[in-house]
């Protein structure tokens, strides 16, 4: 903001006046407006009779002061606006409660000796294995699916020969064409027995213990 030459003693009590307020209500609209009427009532009592205050440099003071105004009303309407989306979008989340879904995620599911999981390639693959590990990184497990078309892929995996806790295992994708690698995305197929909100976006808990945002999930089963 640009104020012309004023007498330095007002100023000066001016200044010190609002240092104060200034550092703990300098995000507050109100008392932005008042001390800027303050201080321009200070400079038209002070201004330099043979050099008055230009009414164009006044009115664009004026349109500053309430520019910045707007856009902190604004900002605290948008922010007004966010909470409440987020709170209608965490009551909508509990109808998915009892529901289960596919989601990312690479835990697998069990029946008996026989574990289950499913996953979807970014495109068609000659070559596709689905690896199962420990949390430390070693294969125990390999399922060998040969070439698969783009899309949502199951398989199984005999897991009687695996005397560890099998609760800890996950499983990755490697697939792969003559050009390169083909992305697979792991996905799990659980049920919602939560909901709750992460960074102002829906979160759902599993029956698996993992907790994903609402945007992970792939379908509802």
């Amino acid at each position: 903001m640009i104020f012309s030459p004023v007498n330095s003693t007002t100023s000066s009590s001016s200044a010190t006046a609002n240092a104060g307020t200034s550092a703990t209500n300098g995000s507050d609209a109100s008392a932005m407006q008042d001390r800027f009427l303050k201080l321009l009532v200070a400079q038209l009592n002070n201004q330099d009779p043979m050099n008055p205050l230009d009414n164009a440099q006044m009115t664009s003071q004026m349109a500053q002061i309430n520019t910045v105004t707007g856009i902190q009303t604004l900002n605290l309407t948008m922010q007004t606006m966010a909470e409440q989306f987020t709170t209608m979008q965490t009551l909508q989340g509990t109808q998915m409660i009892g529901r289960s879904v596919m989601a990312e995620g690479n835990k697998l599911s069990y029946s008996e000796n026989v574990a289950k999981g499913h996953f979807d390639l970014a495109g068609t693959a000659t070559s596709t294995k689905v690896e199962v590990v420990t949390p430390g990184g070693m294969v125990v497990g390999t399922v060998d699916m040969g070439a698969q078309e783009k899309g949502r892929h199951d398989f199984e995996w005999d897991s009687s020969q695996y005397a560890g806790n099998k609760s800890d295992l996950t499983f990755r994708v490697v697939a792969s064409t003559k050009d390169g690698a083909v992305t697979g995305t792991p996905l799990v197929a659980a049920k919602v027995t939560g909901t709750g909100s992460s960074n102002g976006a829906l979160t759902l808990q599993l029956d698996t213990g993992a907790t994903v945002n609402y945007s992970q999930v792939r379908a509802v089963l």
